[in-house]
């Protein structure tokens, strides 16, 4: 077994946080750039990393997600959030990096450009959140992998009040709606799941091979 399934299987959804313990600046750059570096749809990155610490705001949350107090005492909570309005405009910058980074010709790029302009027009707002979602999603997964490379100990959310951490972050104000949280920081000594055996299917029952 390689070194990087053993950070694997040292990973696991932290109960108790030492919230004592605070990453560092350079740990915490290393999370905003695995983000940053997530595969997404059409590679428009409909998505947005909150960073949070702050110890008072952080306490707060905790009664918005249904008392799951890793929210208060990890060292930081990062809040994965997708963009209100993906529109023309929106499309169209994403196009501009394109051809600003690569150097791409118009031509090249106006055919994609308008195809995605015009799919997106037809979607209605929800098709286009569900869709935005499913990128947060993917952000979660490859945050998840780094931090097991990293040894940073961590604790995947889906159960919190999205519009009570938009209200108190003021994240409508930014154009975003929370989807996910991931509190990070570092393991407490005494968190029993820690010591814990991992529940997964054999190999053999969650993976299908088709080979010659």
């Amino acid at each position: 077994m390689g070194k990087n399934i053993a950070h694997l299987q040292w990973r696991y959804a932290v109960k108790k946080f030492d919230s004592k313990r605070i990453l560092s600046k350079d740990t915490i750059e290393g999370l905003k750039q695995a983000f940053n570096l997530t595969a997404t749809s059409y590679g428009l990155q409909p998505i947005k990393l909150v960073v949070l610490q702050n110890k008072e705001l952080q306490n707060k949350l905790v009664g918005f997600s249904y008392g799951q107090q890793q929210v208060g005492d990890a060292s930081h909570v990062l809040i994965i959030c997708i963009e209100n309005h993906i529109d023309t405009d929106f499309i169209i910058g994403y196009f501009e990096r394109v051809r600003r980074i690569r150097g791409t010709q118009n031509e090249i790029l106006k055919p994609f450009q308008d195809s995605l302009v015009k799919s997106f027009s037809k979607k209605e707002t929800d098709e286009v959140r569900t869709w935005a979602t499913y990128q947060a999603y993917l952000a979660l997964g490859n945050l998840l992998s780094y931090c097991a490379l990293e040894q940073i100990d961590s604790c995947p959310m889906e159960g919190f009040l999205p519009q009570e951490y938009d209200t108190l972050l003021r994240l409508n104000e930014k154009g975003l709606s929370s989807v996910l949280v991931l509190p990070v920081g570092y393991r407490s000594k005494d968190d029993p799941f820690s010591k814990m055996g991992k529940v997964r299917k054999d190999i053999d029952e969650s993976v299908i091979e088709i080979i010659e």
